[in-house]
């Protein structure tokens, strides 16, 4: 999941090098929105193994 955060997240700067606006808008609302699932996901994990350990 991270890693295809950071694959939007640079599709995002390179479209917005070459100036397109849109793509660089979509490609960085994707890549925000998929920074905050793995967020949520990797605290879900955390939490997880922690009440798992107890």
């Amino acid at each position: 999941m991270l890693h295809y955060a950071i694959v939007f997240l640079v599709i995002a700067l390179v479209a917005a090098a070459l100036g397109f606006g849109a793509l660089a808008g979509v490609a960085a609302f994707l890549a925000k929105v998929l920074f905050f699932v793995f967020l949520v996901l990797f605290m879900a994990s955390l939490l997880y193994t922690g009440l798992r350990r107890v």
